[in-house]
Protein backbone atom coordinates (compact mmCIF):
# COMPACT_ATOMS: atom_id res chain seq x y z
CA UNK A 1 0.00 0.00 0.00
CA UNK A 2 1.34 3.38 -1.27
CA UNK A 3 0.91 6.03 1.78
CA UNK A 4 -0.03 9.84 1.35
CA UNK A 5 2.14 11.89 2.78
CA UNK A 6 1.06 15.73 3.08
CA UNK A 7 3.35 18.57 3.33
CA UNK A 8 2.38 22.22 3.96
CA UNK A 9 4.94 24.88 2.83
CA UNK A 10 3.86 28.74 3.12
CA UNK A 11 7.54 30.37 2.93
CA UNK A 12 10.24 29.61 0.84
CA UNK A 13 12.40 28.80 4.48
CA UNK A 14 10.12 26.48 5.44
CA UNK A 15 10.15 24.45 1.83
CA UNK A 16 14.03 25.12 1.94
CA UNK A 17 13.42 23.17 5.39
CA UNK A 18 10.97 20.35 4.04
CA UNK A 19 12.50 19.63 0.76
CA UNK A 20 15.13 16.86 1.54
CA UNK A 21 12.65 14.97 3.48
CA UNK A 22 9.91 15.65 0.01
CA UNK A 23 12.65 14.33 -2.23
CA UNK A 24 13.44 11.24 0.02
CA UNK A 25 9.86 10.21 -0.19
CA UNK A 26 9.99 10.87 -4.06
CA UNK A 27 12.79 7.99 -4.16
CA UNK A 28 10.65 5.46 -1.91
CA UNK A 29 8.35 3.05 -3.42
CA UNK A 30 5.95 2.82 -0.62
CA UNK A 31 5.28 6.54 0.17
CA UNK A 32 3.77 9.01 -2.17
CA UNK A 33 4.70 13.09 -1.60
CA UNK A 34 1.56 15.92 -1.91
CA UNK A 35 2.31 19.59 -1.38
CA UNK A 36 -0.31 22.13 -0.12
CA UNK A 37 1.71 25.38 -1.07
CA UNK A 38 0.06 28.32 0.26
CA UNK A 39 1.40 31.63 1.98
CA UNK A 40 4.13 33.49 0.65
CA UNK A 41 4.64 31.52 -2.47
CA UNK A 42 1.83 32.98 -4.30
CA UNK A 43 2.29 36.23 -3.60
CA UNK A 44 4.30 38.61 -6.18
CA UNK A 45 5.95 40.84 -4.11
CA UNK A 46 7.89 38.09 -2.57
CA UNK A 47 8.88 36.74 -5.49
CA UNK A 48 5.73 34.05 -6.16
CA UNK A 49 7.93 31.28 -5.32
CA UNK A 50 5.67 28.28 -6.33
CA UNK A 51 7.49 28.74 -9.17
CA UNK A 52 11.04 27.31 -7.81
CA UNK A 53 9.09 24.42 -6.06
CA UNK A 54 7.92 23.92 -9.58
CA UNK A 55 11.22 23.44 -10.93
CA UNK A 56 11.84 21.11 -8.20
CA UNK A 57 9.94 18.48 -10.13
CA UNK A 58 7.53 17.72 -7.50
CA UNK A 59 4.55 16.51 -8.65
CA UNK A 60 1.14 16.72 -7.04
CA UNK A 61 1.63 20.39 -5.87
CA UNK A 62 -2.02 22.27 -4.76
CA UNK A 63 -1.72 25.86 -4.75
CA UNK A 64 -4.09 28.00 -2.44
CA UNK A 65 -3.94 32.18 -1.70
CA UNK A 66 -4.43 32.13 1.85
CA UNK A 67 -3.21 35.97 2.24
CA UNK A 68 -5.54 38.33 4.02
CA UNK A 69 -3.68 41.38 4.98
CA UNK A 70 -0.26 41.33 7.22
CA UNK A 71 -2.56 42.82 10.05
CA UNK A 72 -5.17 40.13 9.70
CA UNK A 73 -3.10 36.88 11.12
CA UNK A 74 -6.13 35.28 12.72
CA UNK A 75 -7.93 35.95 9.63
CA UNK A 76 -4.95 34.36 7.53
CA UNK A 77 -4.91 30.88 10.18
CA UNK A 78 -8.96 30.30 9.76
CA UNK A 79 -8.72 30.91 5.64
CA UNK A 80 -5.74 27.83 5.34
CA UNK A 81 -7.70 26.12 7.88
CA UNK A 82 -10.83 26.14 5.09
CA UNK A 83 -8.63 25.48 2.45
CA UNK A 84 -6.58 22.69 3.46
CA UNK A 85 -9.87 21.14 5.35
CA UNK A 86 -11.22 20.87 1.81
CA UNK A 87 -7.71 19.51 0.22
CA UNK A 88 -7.52 16.59 2.65
CA UNK A 89 -11.33 15.57 2.56
CA UNK A 90 -10.62 14.76 -0.83
CA UNK A 91 -7.35 13.49 -1.11
CA UNK A 92 -7.57 10.86 2.33
CA UNK A 93 -3.60 11.72 3.36
CA UNK A 94 -1.77 8.74 5.94
CA UNK A 95 -0.18 11.64 7.65
CA UNK A 96 0.40 15.47 7.44
CA UNK A 97 3.86 17.15 7.39
CA UNK A 98 4.50 20.42 9.04
CA UNK A 99 7.29 22.54 9.67
CA UNK A 100 8.00 25.44 12.51
CA UNK A 101 6.21 28.22 13.67
CA UNK A 102 4.00 29.68 11.29
CA UNK A 103 0.47 30.22 11.25
CA UNK A 104 0.12 27.64 8.08
CA UNK A 105 1.58 25.20 10.22
CA UNK A 106 -1.11 25.36 13.12
CA UNK A 107 -3.86 25.27 10.26
CA UNK A 108 -2.40 22.30 9.37
CA UNK A 109 -2.13 20.65 12.67
CA UNK A 110 -5.57 21.94 13.58
CA UNK A 111 -6.90 20.91 10.38
CA UNK A 112 -5.09 17.26 10.49
CA UNK A 113 -5.91 16.80 14.69
CA UNK A 114 -9.26 17.87 14.35
CA UNK A 115 -10.07 15.12 11.44
CA UNK A 116 -8.29 12.38 13.46
CA UNK A 117 -5.46 12.42 11.26
CA UNK A 118 -1.51 11.68 11.81
CA UNK A 119 0.39 15.32 12.35
CA UNK A 120 3.88 15.26 11.73
CA UNK A 121 5.57 18.45 13.06
CA UNK A 122 9.05 19.37 11.75
CA UNK A 123 11.56 21.37 14.30
CA UNK A 124 9.49 21.63 17.52
CA UNK A 125 10.86 22.25 20.82
CA UNK A 126 12.79 25.23 20.21
CA UNK A 127 12.53 28.21 22.45
CA UNK A 128 13.21 31.38 20.42
CA UNK A 129 10.60 34.35 22.24
CA UNK A 130 7.96 36.41 20.41
CA UNK A 131 4.50 34.83 19.21
CA UNK A 132 6.47 32.43 17.18
CA UNK A 133 6.97 30.31 20.26
CA UNK A 134 3.86 30.41 20.95
CA UNK A 135 2.83 28.66 17.75
CA UNK A 136 5.36 26.49 17.72
CA UNK A 137 4.45 24.64 21.17
CA UNK A 138 0.91 24.78 20.16
CA UNK A 139 1.72 23.03 16.75
CA UNK A 140 3.97 20.49 18.89
CA UNK A 141 0.62 19.99 21.36
CA UNK A 142 -1.45 19.16 18.21
CA UNK A 143 1.12 16.97 16.56
CA UNK A 144 1.39 13.38 17.18
CA UNK A 145 5.13 12.76 16.13
CA UNK A 146 7.94 14.87 16.57
CA UNK A 147 10.89 15.26 14.23
CA UNK A 148 13.47 17.55 16.40
CA UNK A 149 16.83 19.05 15.53
CA UNK A 150 18.39 18.04 19.14
CA UNK A 151 17.89 16.45 21.75
CA UNK A 152 17.85 19.58 24.00
CA UNK A 153 14.43 19.93 22.22
CA UNK A 154 13.48 16.31 22.62
CA UNK A 155 14.05 16.87 26.43
CA UNK A 156 11.35 20.13 25.64
CA UNK A 157 8.90 18.52 24.03
CA UNK A 158 8.98 15.65 26.52
CA UNK A 159 8.36 18.11 29.62
CA UNK A 160 5.19 19.28 27.44
CA UNK A 161 3.85 15.48 27.76
CA UNK A 162 4.73 14.04 24.51
CA UNK A 163 5.23 10.73 24.28
CA UNK A 164 9.13 10.08 24.00
CA UNK A 165 8.47 7.31 21.47
CA UNK A 166 6.72 9.31 18.73
CA UNK A 167 10.25 11.82 19.00
CA UNK A 168 12.96 10.97 16.91
CA UNK A 169 16.12 13.69 16.42
CA UNK A 170 16.90 14.21 13.08
CA UNK A 171 18.44 17.43 12.84
CA UNK A 172 17.93 20.56 10.48
CA UNK A 173 16.84 18.65 7.44
CA UNK A 174 18.04 22.21 5.51
CA UNK A 175 21.58 20.81 6.51
CA UNK A 176 20.83 17.82 4.10
CA UNK A 177 21.18 20.16 1.24
CA UNK A 178 23.87 22.34 2.45
CA UNK A 179 26.41 19.54 2.44
CA UNK A 180 25.50 18.58 -1.17
CA UNK A 181 27.82 18.33 -3.39
CA UNK A 182 25.07 19.34 -5.98
CA UNK A 183 25.09 23.05 -4.97
CA UNK A 184 25.90 26.07 -7.83
CA UNK A 185 28.65 27.89 -8.33
CA UNK A 186 29.06 31.34 -6.37
CA UNK A 187 30.13 32.75 -9.87
CA UNK A 188 26.47 31.64 -10.97
CA UNK A 189 24.83 32.38 -7.95
CA UNK A 190 26.29 35.73 -8.22
CA UNK A 191 25.09 36.08 -12.08
CA UNK A 192 21.57 34.63 -11.58
CA UNK A 193 20.81 38.03 -9.24
CA UNK A 194 22.78 40.30 -10.74
CA UNK A 195 24.68 40.65 -7.76
CA UNK A 196 27.92 43.03 -8.55
CA UNK A 197 30.15 42.72 -5.74
CA UNK A 198 31.76 39.49 -4.52
CA UNK A 199 32.62 40.65 -1.31
CA UNK A 200 29.61 41.18 0.48
CA UNK A 201 27.00 40.34 3.97
CA UNK A 202 23.42 38.91 3.40
CA UNK A 203 21.06 40.96 5.30
CA UNK A 204 17.94 39.30 6.35
CA UNK A 205 15.72 40.98 8.62
CA UNK A 206 12.16 39.89 10.12
CA UNK A 207 9.29 41.38 11.57
CA UNK A 208 8.32 41.21 14.83
CA UNK A 209 4.69 40.82 15.87
CA UNK A 210 4.93 41.40 19.34
CA UNK A 211 7.09 44.54 18.89
CA UNK A 212 4.77 45.97 16.05
CA UNK A 213 4.06 49.36 17.79
CA UNK A 214 7.85 50.21 18.11
CA UNK A 215 9.62 48.25 15.03
CA UNK A 216 9.15 50.86 12.31
CA UNK A 217 11.71 53.02 14.47
CA UNK A 218 14.22 49.90 14.77
CA UNK A 219 13.60 49.38 10.85
CA UNK A 220 14.89 52.51 10.74
CA UNK A 221 17.54 51.75 12.92
CA UNK A 222 18.52 49.24 11.02
CA UNK A 223 18.94 50.76 7.88
CA UNK A 224 21.22 53.64 9.22
CA UNK A 225 23.72 51.14 10.47
CA UNK A 226 23.82 49.17 7.00
CA UNK A 227 24.26 52.30 5.56
CA UNK A 228 27.02 53.78 8.04
CA UNK A 229 29.29 50.52 7.74
CA UNK A 230 30.19 51.30 4.37
CA UNK A 231 29.82 47.44 3.72
CA UNK A 232 28.17 45.59 0.08
CA UNK A 233 25.04 43.94 1.43
CA UNK A 234 22.65 41.69 -0.66
CA UNK A 235 19.07 42.45 0.81
CA UNK A 236 16.37 39.98 1.23
CA UNK A 237 13.17 40.50 1.59
CA UNK A 238 11.42 39.83 5.17
CA UNK A 239 8.45 37.06 5.80
CA UNK A 240 4.96 38.50 5.46
CA UNK A 241 4.18 38.58 9.54
CA UNK A 242 2.74 42.37 10.28
CA UNK A 243 5.65 44.91 10.52
CA UNK A 244 7.09 43.52 6.94
CA UNK A 245 5.76 46.64 4.77
CA UNK A 246 7.49 48.81 7.35
CA UNK A 247 10.74 46.93 6.58
CA UNK A 248 9.98 47.03 2.73
CA UNK A 249 9.07 50.58 2.62
CA UNK A 250 12.57 51.32 4.83
CA UNK A 251 14.61 49.41 2.24
CA UNK A 252 13.25 51.29 -0.92
CA UNK A 253 15.42 54.04 0.75
CA UNK A 254 18.41 51.86 -0.46
CA UNK A 255 17.49 52.91 -4.35
CA UNK A 256 20.52 53.98 -5.92
CA UNK A 257 23.22 52.63 -3.42
CA UNK A 258 25.51 50.90 -5.14
CA UNK A 259 26.63 48.85 -2.47
CA UNK A 260 23.16 47.33 -1.85
CA UNK A 261 21.39 44.46 -4.15
CA UNK A 262 17.93 44.15 -2.37
CA UNK A 263 15.82 40.90 -3.86
CA UNK A 264 12.38 40.01 -3.06
CA UNK A 265 13.61 36.31 -2.63
CA UNK A 266 16.41 33.70 -3.51
CA UNK A 267 16.05 30.43 -4.20
CA UNK A 268 17.20 27.86 -1.29
CA UNK A 269 20.13 26.23 -2.95
CA UNK A 270 21.83 30.02 -4.16
CA UNK A 271 20.63 31.60 -1.05
CA UNK A 272 22.94 28.70 0.86
CA UNK A 273 26.14 29.35 -1.81
CA UNK A 274 25.49 33.18 -1.18
CA UNK A 275 25.37 32.80 2.70
CA UNK A 276 28.65 30.56 2.73
CA UNK A 277 30.33 33.43 0.66
CA UNK A 278 29.38 35.89 2.90
CA UNK A 279 31.74 38.01 5.10
CA UNK A 280 29.03 37.84 7.83
CA UNK A 281 25.35 37.81 8.16
CA UNK A 282 23.19 40.36 9.87
CA UNK A 283 19.39 40.72 10.85
CA UNK A 284 17.38 38.36 12.85
CA UNK A 285 16.72 35.42 10.14
CA UNK A 286 17.17 31.78 11.82
CA UNK A 287 19.88 31.29 9.54
CA UNK A 288 22.12 33.36 11.35
CA UNK A 289 21.50 30.76 13.71
CA UNK A 290 21.23 27.28 11.73
CA UNK A 291 23.00 27.59 8.48
CA UNK A 292 25.31 30.55 9.41
CA UNK A 293 27.15 28.85 11.98
CA UNK A 294 27.58 25.42 9.92
CA UNK A 295 29.29 27.15 7.96
CA UNK A 296 31.87 29.42 10.20
CA UNK A 297 29.62 32.58 9.10
CA UNK A 298 29.53 35.13 11.93
CA UNK A 299 26.28 35.97 12.65
CA UNK A 300 24.83 39.63 13.93
CA UNK A 301 21.83 38.77 15.68
CA UNK A 302 19.70 41.89 15.99
CA UNK A 303 17.17 41.94 18.69
CA UNK A 304 14.60 39.91 20.47
CA UNK A 305 12.97 37.37 17.49
CA UNK A 306 15.88 34.55 18.19
CA UNK A 307 16.42 34.64 21.82
CA UNK A 308 17.14 31.84 23.49
CA UNK A 309 18.13 29.91 20.03
CA UNK A 310 21.26 29.61 20.35
CA UNK A 311 24.58 30.52 22.35
CA UNK A 312 26.88 29.84 19.33
CA UNK A 313 30.45 31.38 19.98
CA UNK A 314 29.93 33.02 16.36
CA UNK A 315 26.91 34.61 16.90
CA UNK A 316 27.05 38.10 17.93
CA UNK A 317 23.96 39.63 19.31
CA UNK A 318 23.02 43.15 19.89
CA UNK A 319 19.98 45.57 20.66
CA UNK A 320 18.03 47.72 17.45
CA UNK A 321 20.22 51.08 17.94
CA UNK A 322 22.27 51.91 14.50
CA UNK A 323 25.07 52.39 17.44
CA UNK A 324 24.94 48.43 18.42
CA UNK A 325 24.42 47.33 15.53
CA UNK A 326 27.55 49.09 13.57
CA UNK A 327 29.58 47.47 17.06
CA UNK A 328 28.38 44.06 16.28
CA UNK A 329 28.95 44.36 12.66
CA UNK A 330 32.94 45.67 13.52
CA UNK A 331 32.78 42.37 15.96
CA UNK A 332 31.86 40.28 13.07
CA UNK A 333 34.45 41.26 10.94
CA UNK A 334 37.04 40.82 13.10
CA UNK A 335 35.64 37.87 14.69
CA UNK A 336 38.41 34.81 13.87
CA UNK A 337 36.30 31.32 13.18
CA UNK A 338 37.84 28.65 15.17
CA UNK A 339 35.08 25.59 14.25
CA UNK A 340 32.25 25.08 12.41
CA UNK A 341 28.77 23.94 14.90
CA UNK A 342 26.92 21.29 14.24
CA UNK A 343 24.59 21.59 16.89
CA UNK A 344 21.73 20.71 14.80
CA UNK A 345 23.05 17.77 13.17
CA UNK A 346 25.36 16.34 10.50
CA UNK A 347 22.81 16.35 7.20
CA UNK A 348 21.55 13.12 7.07
CA UNK A 349 17.79 13.60 8.06
CA UNK A 350 16.17 12.24 5.29
CA UNK A 351 17.10 9.10 5.78
CA UNK A 352 15.98 9.14 9.50
CA UNK A 353 12.68 10.81 8.56
CA UNK A 354 12.05 7.91 5.99
CA UNK A 355 13.15 5.32 8.61
CA UNK A 356 11.45 6.39 11.31
CA UNK A 357 8.06 6.82 8.96
CA UNK A 358 8.72 3.15 7.43
CA UNK A 359 8.71 1.72 10.42
CA UNK A 360 5.22 3.86 12.29
CA UNK A 361 2.40 1.55 12.30
CA UNK A 362 -0.47 3.44 10.57
CA UNK A 363 -2.96 0.46 10.78
CA UNK A 364 -2.75 0.90 14.69
CA UNK A 365 -2.58 4.85 14.69
CA UNK A 366 -4.53 6.45 17.74
CA UNK A 367 -5.65 9.70 17.55
CA UNK A 368 -6.17 10.40 20.92
CA UNK A 369 -3.28 11.91 22.45
CA UNK A 370 -2.52 11.23 26.06
CA UNK A 371 -0.46 13.86 28.76
CA UNK A 372 3.05 11.88 29.57
CA UNK A 373 3.87 13.20 32.93
CA UNK A 374 7.37 13.00 33.64
CA UNK A 375 7.35 10.53 36.53
CA UNK A 376 5.22 8.22 34.64
CA UNK A 377 8.08 7.90 31.23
Amino acid sequence: MIRKIVFLTGTRADFGKIKSLIQSLVEHADFEPYLFVTGMHLMHEYGFTVHEIEKSGFKNIHQFENHTSEATMDLTLSKTIVGFSEYIKGLNPDLIVVHGDRVEALAGAITGSLNNLPVAHIEGGEISGTIDELIRHAVSKLSHLHFVSNQNAASRLVQMGENPKLISVIGSPDLDIMISDQLPSIKSALDRYEIGFTDYAVVLFHPVTTEVERFEGYVQEFVTALKNSGDNYLVIYPNNDLGSAAIIKEYKSLKGHSNFRVLPSVRFEYFLVLLRNAKYIVGNSSAGIREAPFYGVPTVNVGSRQQNRSSDKNIINCDYASVDVLKGIGLAKSLRIESKTNEFGNGDSASKFIEFISNFDFENFDAQKQFLDLERK
